[in-house]
C-alpha cells in the first residue's frame, strides 16, 4: 500500500496514503492557539491536520485554513449534529434546520480549504429513539444527505459519513449500513468513512467491514479502542492495513484520538480519564502507521 523513504520529499512520493492527525486531542475550538500545535504536527512529519466544525466564529475558519495552507499542510474537517437539527426526525422543519446546518459546516470546511467533512451527521448525535433504525429514517436522511451532497459538490468537496457505535448513534453502527445510506443517498459526494474504534466494538471483522465499505470509502480514522495511541492497545491493525492494501485505498490515514485538555468537549463525549498524553499520541502514532503501512504495501 504505502513505502517510506528517506526524505520528506521521498516519502510524499513513495508514501501513497497522506497521514494526519486531528486536533481534537488539545481543543474543539477553532482559534489562534490551535496554530502552534499545527506547526509542531507539520515538525514531526504529518501531511495534514483534522478539525471539529462546530466553533460559531465564522472568521477564525478562514484565518486557520490560511495558515495551515501557508506552511505546507493540508486540512480535514469532523462534524456532528444535534438532535435539533436532526436529519432522521419526524419533524420536517428540523430536517430543514439539518440541512441548514450541514451547509453551514460545508461552507466552514471550504473556509479550512479541506475537501474532505466526515462525521456521523446522517443523524443527531448521542440521541435516540425507543426503536431500532427505521426504513424511513434512512429515508429522511438520504434525502437530506443528497441534497447536503449537491451543496458539496459546488465546493468541490467530499461528504465522508461515519458510522459509529451504539452508544452514541443507533441509525448507523456497521458498515452494513451505512453502505445502504451512502447508496440511499444516490450522489457522488456523499461517501463514507472508516473508524477503527467504532469498528471496534461493532464489527466481527475489520476485513469484512472494510469489503462492505470499500466502493464507497473516502477516509479513514486510526484509532485505538481506548482512544490513545494507536498500537497500544488490542485493536487488530494487521487486519485493517492489510485489507485497505488489498483494496488499494489511497485515502487519509487520520489519527482520531482524545484526551481531557479541553474539558467541555470531553465531557460531552464521555471522556473521564487520561489515555496517553497528545504528543505521546502524535510522535508514536505517525511512526506506527509508518510501520504498518511498510509492513502491508
Amino acid at each position: 500500500m504505502c513505502l517510506t523513504g528517506n526524505s520528506k520529499q521521498s516519502y510524499n512520493l513513495a508514501f501513497m496514503n497522506k497521514i494526519g492527525f486531528n486536533v481534537l486531542a488539545w481543543s474543539a475550538v477553532i482559534s489562534d492557539d490551535l496554530k502552534p500545535i499545527v506547526d509542531r504536527l507539520k515538525t514531526i512529519g504529518y501531511d495534514g491536520v483534522e478539525f471539529l466544525v462546530g466553533s460559531p466564529d465564522t472568521a477564525a475558519y478562514r484565518l486557520l485554513g490560511d495558515y495551515v495552507k501557508n506552511i505546507g499542510l493540508e486540512a480535514t474537517t469532523v462534524f456532528v449534529v444535534g438532535k435539533e437539527e436532526n436529519p432522521i426526525s419526524e419533524v420536517e422543519t428540523v430536517r430543514v434546520k439539518a440541512l441548514d446546518r450541514i451547509k453551514w459546516a460545508i461552507d466552514r470546511t471550504y473556509d479550512l480549504n479541506a475537501k474532505i467533512i466526515s462525521g456521523p451527521f446522517h443523524s443527531a448525535h448521542a440521541h435516540f429513539a425507543k426503536h431500532e433504525p427505521q426504513n424511513r429514517e434512512y429515508g429522511w436522511s438520504a434525502e437530506v444527505l443528497h441534497r447536503a451532497g449537491e451543496y458539496a459538490a459546488e465546493a468541490n468537496i467530499t461528504l465522508g459519513l461515519e458510522a459509529v457505535n451504539r452508544f452514541e448513534c443507533y441509525l448507523c453502527n456497521t458498515m452494513e449500513q451505512l453502505k445502504r445510506l451512502v447508496d440511499m443517498a444516490d450522489h457522488p459526494n456523499v461517501q463514507a468513512m472508516f473508524d477503527t474504534h467504532h469498528a471496534n466494538i461493532e464489527e466481527k471483522k475489520f476485513s469484512q467491514a472494510i469489503s462492505t465499505i470499500a466502493p464507497v470509502l473516502t477516509h479513514v480514522h486510526i484509532s485505538e479502542n481506548d482512544r490513545g495511541t494507536p498500537g497500544d492497545g488490542h485493536v487488530d491493525f494487521d487486519d485493517v492495513f492489510s485489507k485497505l492494501a488489498k483494496i488499494n485505498y489511497r485515502g487519509w490515514l487520520t489519527i482520531e484520538a482524545f484526551s481531557r485538555n479541553d474539558p467541555d468537549f470531553a465531557n460531552s463525549i464521555g471522556v473521564w480519564r487520561e489515555y496517553s498524553k497528545p504528543w505521546d499520541i502524535a510522535e508514536s502514532g505517525l511512526k506506527f502507521i509508518k510501520q504498518m503501512c511498510t509492513k502491508h504495501k
